[in-house]
């Protein structure tokens, strides 16, 4: 099996891309995040012409998430119990069963800055995640994929000095991460197609993609008996090149079947 995680930044925006990276690199499942359509307006016919099944979950502007599945997909939940709002609850997690694995994509709150109340939204939001993935981890394999908007060490940083004042990389996020793999989870990890950091995400000013200036930002936290199946994690950093990309990058898992 393979399965994917990309934010996409605008699945409109980034339609003609995704189609085709689906079509050269065809993961079994796919979890997006940044979608930023509304359900209705997700392109699921374009994306099912190729094999998938899709459920979307999305408020239009802002936000939004999604899996794709050519494996099936069972038991769809959007949101999760317990989840906090700003001050409404927002269209950052989805999960279903896929081939006997529950996948869930999450986009993490930003934070913005420590001093932003949406920074304490973030810390809420991941406590809760925490909590409600409880009862699924006992229930059996899972995946939890997706932008966490967190690095969870220095070495996730291009400078770790330039961010000493910013969200991504403070203490209470990474002991936020560090809460959600004491479940049980861990943190699988990917390769990088160049240089010696598997970054995720490079930000579109300056020509940081070109200098690798980047962070891992984007996750795969899997229970132990999906990361004993892994045969190879990447960071497809070629999906990043080109005119009009994602400031993500996708990555890409195989697990033996």
């Amino acid at each position: 099996m393979r399965f994917a995680t990309w934010n996409v930044n605008s699945v409109k925006a980034r339609l003609p891309r995704l189609l085709d990276w689906l079509g050269s690199t065809a993961p079994d499942v796919v979890c997006l995040q940044e979608t930023k359509v509304g359900e209705d307006a997700f392109p699921a016919g374009e994306v099912t012409e190729l094999g998938y099944e899709t459920a979307a979950y999305g408020q239009g502007r802002w936000n939004g998430v999604a899996l794709l599945s050519r494996i099936g997909l069972e038991d769809v939940r959007r949101g999760f119990d317990g989840e906090p709002g700003f001050p409404d609850p927002e269209a950052r997690a989805i999960s279903a069963r896929c081939g006997g694995i529950r996948f869930m994509s999450v986009y993490v709150p930003n934070g913005r800055t420590p001093d932003d109340p949406h920074y304490a939204y973030k810390l809420r939001w991941l406590a809760a995640l925490r909590d409600a993935l409880v009862p699924d981890l006992a229930a059996g394999p899972v995946v939890v994929a997706g932008d966490y908007n967190v690095a969870p060490t220095d070495a996730d940083v291009w400078d770790p000095a330039l961010f000493t004042a910013s969200t991504h990389v403070t203490p209470a996020e990474r002991t936020a991460l560090a809460e959600l793999r004491a479940l049980g989870l861990t943190d699988v990890p990917a390769r990088p197609l160049k240089g010696d950091h598997p970054y995720t995400y490079w930000d579109y000013r300056a020509g940081m993609f070109h200098q690798n200036k980047g962070m891992r930002i984007d996750l795969v936290y899997a229970t132990a008996d999906v990361a004993a199946r892994v045969t190879d994690a990447l960071v497809d950093r070629e999906a990043r090149k080109g005119k009009g990309p994602s400031d993500h990058a996708p990555i890409v898992v195989d697990i033996e079947d």
